[in-house]
């Protein structure tokens, strides 16, 4: 009996230490996927299909919010997703590394650059055909957590300057995605939810003003503003940004408080360790049954490989080279141009907010070539950048301090 308490306890150290790794929220993503890819390409595949069509339904007097499963994870889950970009989007450029001007302008290039020229080899490889057109957003995204994950495992010769220019750049990054979203894949639009969501907009506004910390207050607010925004056409995930935005950074009865930390401090785990585990479950599932090689050669999945792994990379590299070269920035600090050239190849990770966009753009048109291209791209892409990045740190100095040990 004794053995038993022992290996319990060896067990629980070990998922406490696994826990606190950087890269352990990447690896729970990866299981997630292959978990979704084994069973959609097994006998269980019914068992995923059913979960995920699952209907889930709440009303209340005349309000009624019926979806399936997968809709619930994808507009509501995210949003809690996007309410956690919100906040550090809101931290980092009050407190953290993007409140200075010198400090947004490479980051700020490369995300342009990221974006621009992913999304330009799609449309070149797709522009024949209109429906495909609708997701040329995809490979413009970059998956925050996987990507710093990856390149946690490269260990510590990579200087932390390198992982800071991937997190402000993914920052970016995501700003980025949430306008496009906002913009380009928004529905029709409902009057009356548009109202009461600036409503609740306004009213969030006035709880700052008022210099109001009570963070249920916001949750409250914030739970009508989701569902104004759902109901409105506009994707519910920003209401989530906005929200997050919108929490005080300090509370002027307490200096030693911050709302908005305390916050992000409690939704980060739930986030890394269920929310997008959970997202990438319910969307990476695509059966291979009957795919060849060929398949990978259509231009929907072509696009989105290439914009991701071959397009990322040289966005970032043409916009922040030509930045540096003109002498309107700096490499990151004891960084080489290959550590640099290196990191770039991880930001075409694009994995859980590809998946993501994805959806916005084929889900509603019912064409299963293109919903099942989408997600191959997306594999295909994000799985090169990984290893390929990964590689590459590995094998090769990130750094110009060559006192840093190789592994």
């Amino acid at each position: 009996m004794k053995n038993k308490y022992i290996y319990a306890d060896d067990f629980s150290k070990w998922i406490q230490d696994f826990m606190r790794q950087d890269s352990a929220s990447g690896i729970i993503l990866i299981f997630a996927a292959l978990l979704a890819l084994l069973m959609v390409n097994s006998p269980l595949s019914w068992v995923y299909d059913g979960l995920l069509s699952t209907p889930v339904e709440i009303r209340i007097g005349g309000l009624q919010l019926a979806k399936p499963l997968l809709l619930w994870i994808n507009d509501g889950l995210m949003a809690v997703f996007f309410m956690l970009i919100g906040l550090e989007v809101k931290r980092e450029f009050l407190e953290g590394e993007l409140s200075r001007a010198d400090q947004i302008v490479l980051p700020g290039l490369g995300a342009i650059g990221g974006m621009l020229v992913p999304a330009a080899i799609y449309y070149a490889l797709n522009a024949d055909d209109p429906l495909a057109l609708n997701g040329w957003a995809i490979p413009a995204a970059t998956d925050i957590a996987f990507a710093l994950g990856i390149l946690s495992l490269a260990g510590s010769r990579v200087p932390v300057s390198l992982r800071v220019f991937l997190m402000a750049l993914a920052i970016f990054d995501d700003l980025g995605a949430i306008i496009i979203i906002a913009i380009f894949y928004t529905a029709d639009l409902s009057f009356y939810s548009l109202v009461l969501a600036f409503t609740m907009i306004a009213t969030l506004v006035i709880l700052n003003v008022m210099h109001v910390t009570r963070l249920s207050a916001y949750v409250i607010v914030g739970i009508i503003l989701w569902i104004a925004v759902l109901k409105s056409g506009v994707h519910a995930t920003l209401a989530g940004v906005v929200l997050g935005l919108m929490i005080p950074i300090s509370d002027p009865k307490d200096e030693t408080r911050s709302p908005l930390r305390e916050v992000e401090h409690g939704l980060h785990q739930w986030v890394a360790f269920l929310i997008l585990p959970i997202f990438a479950f319910a969307n990476a599932g695509v059966s291979l049954s009957g795919l060849s090689i060929g398949d990978l050669m259509d231009p929907v999945p072509l696009g989105i490989a290439a914009g991701l792994f071959i397009g990322k990379p040289l966005g970032i590299m043409l916009f922040c080279g030509g930045a540096i070269l003109l002498g309107f920035a700096k490499l990151p600090t004891r960084a080489s141009w290959f550590g640099l050239f290196a990191t770039s190849v991880l930001c075409g990770i694009g994995f859980t907010m590809s998946l993501f966009i994805a959806s916005l753009a084929f889900e509603q048109t019912g064409e299963d070539a293109l919903i099942i291209g989408d997600r191959l791209g997306i594999l295909l892409g994000s799985g090169l950048s990984a290893v390929v990045g990964l590689l590459l740190l590995k094998w090769f100095n990130p750094s110009t301090d060559k006192n840093i040990k190789a592994h």
